[in-house]
This record gives C-alpha cells, sequence and structure tokens, in this order.
C-alpha cells in the first residue's frame, strides 16, 4: 500500500525555516544588547577611545615638540638651564687648541684653563682689532665676554655639566691696546661680569688680573684664561 507523508511531516520544512530565521534575529539583537550593556559599563573601553591618542599624535607634532623641549630641559643642569634663561648658546665642545697645548688641566680639584679666544659661536668668526685704536671699550667688553663664553664651553666638555664649577678663582685677561689706552679693567669686565651673571655672585666672582698688551695671537683683541675649582664627585 502506498504510504503518503503525514501532514505533520508536510508542515516541518516551513517550521524549521520559520525557527531559523527567528533564531538568526534573535541572535543578532542578542549582540546587540550585549554590545550596547558592555560599552555603557567601566569595564568595557571602546577602541575608538584607544585611538584618541594616536589620533591627536598625529594631528598636534607641535605637542611631541613641546614635549621633547620640556624633557630636555629636565635634563639640564641648573646652571645650564640658567644659560637656556638668558638666551646665551655656547660651544658644544672645547676650544680647539691653536698650538701645542691642551684646553685644560686637571689637577686635584682645580681645573686650569688655557687662554681662550673671542669667537663667536653662531658663525665661528673672531674678534679681532686694537683697543684704543679701532675698537671701542664696548666692542672690546664684547670680546672679552665672547672669550667667557667659550671658556664655559670647554668647562662643560670636561666636567659634564656646569653644575661642578664650585668657584671661579681667578681670572686673567689680555687686552690689544695701544700704548696710551688705560681702559683695560672695563674690558675684561666682559669676562667677570658672565660669570657673575651665569653662576651667581658666591660662585662666579673671582680674583684678576687685565693685561694690556701690544699685540695678541692671530689679532685677536682680548684672550682670557682662569682658573676653577671643581666640586668633588
Amino acid at each position: 500500500k502506498q504510504q503518503y507523508p503525514s501532514k505533520m511531516a508536510l508542515a516541518c520544512p516551513h517550521q524549521h525555516h520559520t525557527i531559523s530565521l527567528l533564531t538568526s534575529r534573535f541572535s543578532s539583537l542578542l549582540c546587540l544588547v550585549l554590545f550596547i550593556f558592555l560599552e555603557s559599563s567601566s569595564a568595557f573601553t571602546p577602541f575608538s577611545s584607544l585611538q584618541r591618542p594616536f589620533t591627536t599624535f598625529r594631528q598636534s607634532p607641535q605637542l611631541l615638540k613641546q614635549s621633547q623641549d620640556n624633557n630636555n630641559q629636565k635634563n639640564m643642569g641648573k646652571v645650564e638651564q640658567r644659560l637656556a634663561e638668558l638666551g646665551i648658546e655656547i660651544p658644544s665642545s672645547a676650544a680647539a687648541p691653536k698650538g701645542n697645548y691642551v684646553p685644560a688641566v686637571r689637577y686635584g680639584n682645580t681645573l686650569h684653563l688655557c687662554g681662550h679666544l673671542p669667537q663667536r659661536v653662531s658663525d665661528k668668526s673672531i674678534i679681532k682689532g686694537k683697543l684704543g685704536v679701532d675698537l671701542s671699550i664696548e666692542e672690546g667688553y664684547e670680546s672679552a665676554r665672547t672669550c667667557a663664553i667659550n671658556i664655559l664651553g670647554t668647562l662643560q666638555a670636561e666636567l659634564g655639566t656646569l653644575d661642578k664649577v664650585e668657584r671661579i678663582i681667578k681670572v686673567v685677561g689680555f687686552v690689544n691696546c695701544s700704548n696710551d689706552f688705560e681702559g683695560q679693567a672695563s674690558v675684561v669686565n666682559g669676562a667677570s661680569d658672565l660669570f657673575a651673571e651665569v653662576f651667581g655672585v658666591e660662585v662666579g666672582r673671582h680674583a684678576r688680573s687685565a693685561v694690556g698688551s701690544n699685540a695678541l695671537p692671530l689679532g685677536i683683541a682680548t684672550e682670557v684664561e682662569c682658573i676653577v675649582a671643581i666640586k668633588e664627585d
């Protein structure tokens, strides 16, 4: 006898399709509800918020430079920070000797520095001339100050940081001048004032000699040397 499918069996394919469709829609709705719940809770950090710092970084490179400048300033010694505040740039290395000698000799806690030339940091030009002939006292003062700036570069190269300077003990300044020029002390004040300005009076003030000369090496206007006491390591 031929068997025919029952009415229940004929209805099964349709019922399976309906159940599958409802299950799919319910799963989607459940996922949406779950996502909204997690996003609103403190235990979930949306990916969009993770992107914000990187987006800010790409859009604001000046913030990175400012951060680097702040870090560099933190790493500088107090005297180097003082130089930055004053807008004074010093050489990045010790002055190159012009003869058979070294820029500095350390003996115990004392550092003896050679005579330094008035070489500008900006363009490496050297201040030349003779006081009382073709240079004014103001120009000589600037020349002696430039010598002192170069001394700071040598000190930093030798010590690593200018914070290790305990005292500027002695300064000797030579002035290229005419026979009748009498303003050597005013000229060498350019170096003395710089040391006091940078290190403060207690550390920067020193004993001194200001000597007139009818000629100096390379025709320079001034030459300055000094002796410095160094803090113990």
